[in-house]
């Protein structure tokens, strides 16, 4: 009987090596799915905001994504490029000047891209306290058809007698201030009509009842808010500087507001003359003793209700304090108020006639 050789034991892993080894294909296997989730978005909504983004010519998918994720449009730029290469797209993006969304998936911004600028949506703000005249200025370069101040001078979607205006000259003070998103090249009154809806939205917002109680009407209301949205730098002065404005017409006295002279005259930035001053308008408040005939911009959320609802004071008066970044002294007395003008006016020889508001 011929031996066996003896049979050698079989190696086995230890059983933390083998648990290891176990787990690198689930690791491959998530990791995968985490890619291709992150790649094909499935989840992803069509984004939020707005914003400018610039595609200049020339630029190659790579240098796109970048752009994009800089911006923040989309989250990734290397893999906005994979998507762009895996649909075909790579030679499809158009350059130009787009408003595009904050944290859009990478199909609605190649999507985007493929459809060219001509096709996307035009950002347009409009800041509080611009007149008709102002707004249309900033419009012109951005190519919408027709006249911004033709279209804003009646509309049937809004009549401002219903607000009690008794013979309205145009829609001034109803063109309500914000963002928003119009076609390119599209027609103006699109534009207006977005800012008239958005009017009657926020005035609804506004308590009119102290205002109705000392006889003001809707459109007064909004006459006084245009003057303090020029007159006001600091947003908790609002309501006092509304409270000047009450007390003055409760006393019978000129307003002497200077911004309604600069409406009148057309004179923003530029300091006013004494002649200036004497403008025979229905706009100057230095000689009529009254309400201009209606509102000399498009005023704000926060001014529409500090004109509705002023603080209650004794102020008759206010000029800008020198350095503050510009805050106002106000005064009930006339001698105060001298004394206030006196330092104003030093401030402002020594600034070389600049209005001295820096802080």
């Amino acid at each position: 009987m011929t031996a066996q050789p003896a049979a050698y034991p079989t190696r086995r892993l230890p059983s933390r090596r083998r648990r290891l080894l176990r787990l690198i294909p689930l690791g491959v296997a998530v990791a995968l799915v985490w890619f291709l989730v992150s790649l094909f978005q499935p989840f992803a909504g069509s984004g939020h905001g707005s914003l400018d983004v610039t595609i200049p010519r020339g630029a190659g998918v790579g240098k796109i994504g970048d752009i994009l994720a800089k911006k923040g449009v989309v989250s990734n730029g290397f893999l906005f490029e994979i998507r762009a290469t895996l649909a075909g797209r790579r030679g499809d993006l158009k350059p130009g000047s787009y408003v595009l969304k904050r944290d859009m998936s990478y199909g609605a911004a190649i999507d985007a891209l493929v459809k060219g600028p001509g096709s996307t949506l035009v950002s347009v703000t409009i800041p509080e306290g611009l007149s008709r005249r102002e707004v249309a200025a900033r419009l012109a370069p951005l190519g919408l058809r027709g006249s911004y101040i033709r279209a804003t001078e009646r509309s049937p979607l809004l009549d401002p007698r219903r607000y009690g205006a008794k013979t309205p000259r145009d829609l001034e003070g109803f063109l309500f201030p914000s963002t928003y998103q119009i076609r390119r090249g599209g027609p103006v009154k699109t534009l207006v009509a977005k800012q008239l809806a958005a009017f009657k939205l926020e005035i609804g917002k506004v308590n009119m009842r102290a205002a109705r109680h000392v006889n003001l009407t809707t459109f007064d209301v909004v006459t006084i808010a245009s003057l303090i949205e020029r007159e006001a730098q600091v947003p908790s002065e609002r309501v006092l500087i509304a409270s000047v404005i009450y007390n003055r017409l409760r006393a019978h006295m000129p307003l002497q507001i200077d911004a309604t002279v600069r409406f009148a005259i057309g004179n923003r930035t530029s300091p006013l003359t004494k002649a200036q001053l004497r403008t025979r308008s229905a706009y100057n408040t230095y000689l009529h003793r009254a309400l201009p005939p209606g509102p000399i911009d498009s005023p704000g959320l926060a001014s529409l209700r500090a004109a509705a609802h002023a603080a209650h004071t004794h102020f008759l008066y206010y000029v800008v304090k020198p350095g503050t970044c510009g805050r106002h002294a106000f005064s009930s007395s006339y001698a105060q108020f001298l004394r206030d003008s006196k330092r104003y006016n030093a401030a402002r020889a020594a600034s070389g006639g600049r209005s001295p508001e820096h802080c």
